[in-house]
């Protein structure tokens, strides 16, 4: 097909095997609500997280309750410290039990109902899906460090808008990356999505630039361009990520859309200070939290938020197709608590 390679979904004979792990780590997208319920989503998402966190503070009780006392306010302070949503968030979650209780006996519902609530304060922000353009395509350019779960991100973005009857191109332009490139088209087959490739090494910003003209071209509605994980300097980065927005909004005045930063959640706060040149870079618009299953400091939202100043849109939940869900503050904070045995 020339310069625009068009992937059909797999058939039979497609060499290429089927596998239940998707490259890259794996996960890969679909808002299928059906299937299980969001909340249920979010609940074996955060197992991890969940257990930790609940295991913890329930240990600090004993049957008849707990003075809140320093010793207990200590411990609490540790067991938050440990999820990774870093030392002010948890002073403050500490500081309001300290506040509420202090002097007093206490039973666990007690102190959980008090954290919850401080956490739904800390984390506050409404449901921000995807903002679509009023016209022609919606262009969405993607950031990230590489292993992040940037390139199964996209994927899954890819199909949760092919699931909505979307029709959607996608532009490899992490071309300094074999394997970038080789993912995505893989990505792009499976899930029936078509892709703009360039040449190894080659200009990021011209592929950003077919693949935005292909959309407009054939009447796509969704536009999706992969960006480079890593370059030499910073300098080269922001000159780059620039330099695709620029050829992106000469073809679409408002494009890109969205910018969103895609954070692995295991990586913690390494993951921030490694994040934020493409943040201050990009001008981003969102950040997508991937493999938020995978970690039991799921407590990393909070810093992320407060430190880049945007909001979480979606999160990576596991390695199923539908595990792609919009962040919710309050399903993920009662998921967090919830009984482990509790229904849908």
């Amino acid at each position: 097909m020339g310069l625009f390679d068009r992937f059909k979904p797999r058939t039979p004979d497609d060499p290429t095997p089927p596998s239940s792990t998707p490259p890259e780590g794996g996960d890969a997208p679909a808002p299928e609500e059906p299937r299980t319920g969001i909340f249920t989503r979010f609940r074996q998402g955060l197992k991890k997280y969940s257990d930790l966190l609940n295991t913890d503070i329930r240990d600090l009780f004993k049957r008849e309750g707990r003075l809140v006392d320093d010793e207990f306010l200590g411990a609490l302070f540790a067991i938050l410290v440990r999820t990774d949503m870093g030392q002010g968030p948890a002073s403050e979650i500490r500081d309001r039990v300290r506040d509420d209780f202090r002097g007093r006996r206490v039973e666990l519902a007690d102190v959980l109902a008090s954290v919850k609530e401080t956490l739904r304060q800390q984390m506050a922000q409404d449901c921000v899906p995807i903002k679509m353009a009023e016209s022609g395509p919606t262009v969405v350019m993607v950031v990230g460090v590489n292993g992040s779960g940037k390139t199964t991100t996209i994927a899954k973005l890819a199909h949760m808008f092919m699931q909505d009857g979307k029709r959607v191109v996608l532009g490899a332009g992490d071309t300094f990356r074999a394997a970038a490139v080789e993912q995505l088209t893989i990505w792009a087959n499976r899930v029936g999505a078509e892709i703009v490739t360039g040449k190894q090494g080659g200009d990021p910003a011209s592929v950003a630039h077919r693949a935005v003209a292909h959309a407009v071209e054939t009447n796509a509605d969704v536009c999706i361009v992969d960006t480079a994980g890593r370059l030499q300097t910073q300098v080269n980065l922001m000159q780059q990520l620039e330099k695709i927005r620029r050829v992106a909004s000469k073809l679409i005045a408002e494009a890109p859309h969205e910018v969103l930063l895609v954070l692995d959640a295991t990586a913690g706060q390494n993951g921030i200070s490694q994040a934020r040149g493409f943040s201050e870079a990009a001008g981003c618009t969102g950040i997508v939290l991937a493999k938020l299953d995978g970690t039991a400091k799921g407590g990393v939202v909070i810093p992320i938020q407060r430190q880049f100043q945007l909001p979480v849109k979606y999160v990576g939940l596991g390695e199923k197709p539908d595990d792609l869900a919009l962040f919710d503050v309050n399903r993920f904070v009662d998921a967090l608590f919830s009984d482990d045995d509790a229904g849908t």
